[in-house]
């Protein structure tokens, strides 16, 4: 439901930072480091607990479930931290208590912030108060006010924190603008977590809420509006998305009621029909198609579509017309949390009640279905190294299963009873970032274990 959770270009960018010892790679905004770098033949330790295989763990305050993105040394995430009680998170798929305007209403400042954290010690480089004041509005109790992830293009930080504003800073923690959002209401009081993205010199943030849902492109220098264009949509929480394709570049945007693509001037392009109550996962590409999925466990219809370059209008399934040409294919199956994750030829839907699906990518035809994880309760996304696909439950639990046509449960990692699990972890190298309820670790070797290779 809360992506920062989670999200998904599934490569990391490769990067030449200035400066001896600044990371090879780089994870710049929301699902970029689930992959290790494209010809990259290192990567994190496949085993790890809240002692083996911690390179360091640093305490957060606050509640937050951004996912970390990181520029060279330099790790940003943010948080919301109550001068009051911090109420209580709670895990798990549940219908009951679902209206958060039904809450009691905060009445403690909480102050916004935005932290910098060094790669190699897990150090305090600098943190910033964005905000301090009492929440205009609710927000489920599965949700946190800091679910969106950051964006970074190496000069600056853009933080967004939903009803109060998108905060630009450079790299030494100085703020150079900021862009007010007029806080709205959302679906029951949920709240929001749609994340930033960045794209040649623009900054692009989607508000989707119940009274005046838009779509904007900022000036990422400045923060000057360049365009704003309405939407017709209600509350949502996917990330958009990016598409740079050999006909065009075209903002996707997955929604309630349709994911929609934009031009860079904010015009739409197309539109494919969704009918889940909530569209959570990040549109991504691969083999050039377009994926867009949407699926609630209770309410509306569960869609996943293939989408080819060059549509235009409403390309939606329609019983009794001919399928879109542009449609490579279509499927009344899709998660509710999780993006799918895409090894090889091979699309993976993680669901969050504990199951898994494997279909060919380019077909859409079924390896496998439904074949059970022994703990459920998954809400971040996977990632993958190793020929192997983890996945983070909410319990702090990690399962790496076989990726290929034969499902199979390897091994569980765990961490700490109070690391509650639902941002998705980042890989950076030989480094495995997993952000939890309580902190942030980063997993890397400090025994024998081989990292190229092992098992």
């Amino acid at each position: 439901m809360f992506r920062a959770l989670r999200p998904a270009l599934l490569i990391s960018i490769v990067a030449f930072g200035p400066g001896v010892g600044w990371a090879e790679t780089n994870s710049p905004e929301f699902l970029l480091g689930r992959h290790p770098a494209a010809g990259s033949k290192v990567h994190p330790p496949t085993r790890w607990s809240a002692t083996e295989n911690v390179a360091w763990k640093r305490d957060l305050p606050g509640r937050g479930w951004s996912s970390p993105v990181v520029w060279g040394q330099r790790i940003f995430l943010t948080t919301c931290v109550s001068t009051g009680k911090e109420p209580e998170a709670r895990k798990g798929l549940y219908l009951e208590d679902v209206d958060a305007n039904k809450y009691p209403r905060e009445t403690h400042d909480h102050l916004y912030k935005v932290f910098c954290i060094d790669l190699a010690s897990g150090n305090v480089v600098w943190e910033q108060v964005a905000h301090q004041g009492v929440p205009a509005k609710p927000h489920h109790i599965k949700n946190t006010l800091a679910s969106e992830t950051p964006a970074t293009d190496g000069e600056h930080v853009y933080a967004l924190f939903g009803n109060l504003g998108l905060f630009c800073y450079d790299m030494d923690g100085k703020l150079i603008w900021k862009y007010d959002i007029s806080p709205r209401n959302t679906q029951y009081g949920w709240g929001t977590s749609m994340s930033p993205i960045l794209h040649q010199d623009r900054v692009y943030i989607v508000n989707d809420n119940e009274e005046d849902a838009w779509i904007a492109a900022l000036d990422k220098h400045t923060g000057k509006e360049i365009w704003k264009t309405a939407r017709d949509a209600h509350s949502n929480f996917s990330t958009p998305f990016v598409w740079e394709n050999p006909l065009r570049t075209e903002i996707i945007v997955n929604g309630r009621k349709f994911a929609q693509s934009y031009d860079l001037n904010g015009k739409e392009l197309w539109k494919v029909e969704g009918k889940s109550a909530v569209a959570v996962p990040r549109p991504f590409e691969k083999f050039g198609l377009l994926y867009v999925t949407s699926g609630h466990v209770a309410f509306g219809e569960n869609r996943t579509y293939a989408v080819r370059p060059g549509a235009a209008g409403d390309i939606s399934p329609v019983a009794g017309k001919p399928k879109s040409e542009f449609l490579a294919w279509s499927s009344k199956i899709a998660p509710y949390h999780p993006t799918p994750l895409i090894i090889d030829d091979k699309l993976y839907m993680l669901f969050d009640r504990g199951l898994m699906s494997c279909y060919d990518a380019k077909t859409g035809e079924a390896v496998y279905e439904r074949k059970r994880i022994p703990v459920g309760g998954f809400t971040s996304s996977p990632w993958t190294y190793d020929n192997k696909i983890f996945c983070l439950n909410e319990n702090g639990e990690t399962f790496a299963i076989k990726a290929g046509p034969d499902f199979e449960v390897l091994y569980q990692n765990a961490l700490a009873d109070d690391d509650m699990g639902m941002a998705t972890p980042v890989i950076i190298d030989d480094k495995l970032l997993i952000r939890t309820s309580a902190r942030l670790y980063c997993i890397g070797k400090t025994t024998a274990e081989s990292v190229a290779g092992s098992q």
